[in-house]
């Protein structure tokens, strides 16, 4: 009997792992498909996509597309300013968004419930209503630097950023993962005299590994991917993220050699991001399990 159910176990594993292997080459064969094209001419791009020959480095295999790909546009300008831009959004959107989280779950204060509902109701606002009106506000805005006191945020790293540093769905779900914090490690650190602001840094974020890992993952995406306000706000070159450079490619004559070359190219950022977050993430959950 216990062969029977061993053996039935094991038949289970081999069907899961063989549907998750299948789920995870789906995913797979179109970076692939992407990376592969970028070594070959467009016209036997062209000519492989009706096989499986797409999916395989043969034939004219060479990297002229991505010396192109340099001769077309700055592709390190934009690659370093959308991780510029999307790094720095990141880091300054965990500390806003966790400490105000941090405010609403556990410090007492009058009107913090209707504030977090208006917050919260703002993730039904889709972002093209209020792109038009921050667009006027940004270009009106006074900015002490370099040169004195000036007005107007256009064309410049900053704003790019500040728009998407408090955002409604990471406060959210900070709130969500405080709150299923153990209530006793709060009281026993204010029955310690530690400050709220000792508690926060000390005893809560020690904790939220992996609800970091979850909104730096889905902020890295959503603001490396933007493609609609830096191009209401950017028109120098000196500052255009990597999703308006790819509008290079598509001028004058259409190389598509040289386009999967730029996505190859800017697709290397955020498979590093990837693997980074991924070993921080393990970590966290290693030491938090620990820790309980």
């Amino acid at each position: 009997m216990a062969m029977i159910s061993g053996d039935t176990h094991r038949l289970r594993l081999i069907v899961r792992y063989t549907i998750l292997g299948l789920i995870a080459v789906m995913f797979v064969f179109p970076l692939v498909f992407m990376i592969v094209s970028s070594f070959k001419p467009d016209l036997q791009l062209l000519t492989d996509t009706g096989s499986l020959r797409a999916f395989l480095p043969v034939g004219d295999i060479s990297v002229n597309n991505y010396l192109a790909a340099f001769r077309r546009a700055p592709v390190g300008l934009f690659i370093f300013n959308s991780v510029v831009v999307t790094g720095v959004t990141v880091v300054l959107s965990l500390l806003v968004c966790s400490a105000a989280a941090f405010a609403f779950v556990f410090v007492e204060w009058r009107g913090r419930d209707l504030i977090l509902t208006i917050i919260l109701a703002t993730l039904i606002v889709p972002f093209e209503t209020i792109a038009i009106p921050l667009l006027l506000l940004a270009s009106k805005l006074p900015w002490i630097g370099a040169e004195g006191l000036t007005f107007g945020w256009l064309n410049s790293y900053r704003v790019q950023i500040v728009p998407f540093v408090a955002d409604g769905l990471a406060i959210f779900l900070f709130v969500q993962y405080f709150k299923d914090l153990p209530g006793e490690l709060i009281e026993a650190a204010r029955v310690e005299g530690a400050s709220w602001g000792q508690i926060y840094r000390k005893v809560v974020m020690p904790l939220a590994g992996p609800v970091l890992a979850t909104v730096a993952i889905l902020k890295f995406l959503a603001m490396y991917n933007q493609y609609l306000w830096p191009l209401m706000v950017v028109q120098e070159e000196t500052y255009r993220p990597v999703m308006v450079g790819l509008q290079y490619f598509f001028q004058l004559n259409r190389a598509w050699g040289e386009i999967m070359a730029y996505l190859s190219l800017i697709t290397v950022p955020v498979l590093v991001f990837y693997l980074v977050l991924q070993r921080a993430f393990i970590a966290s959950i290693a030491s938090t399990g620990v820790k309980g």
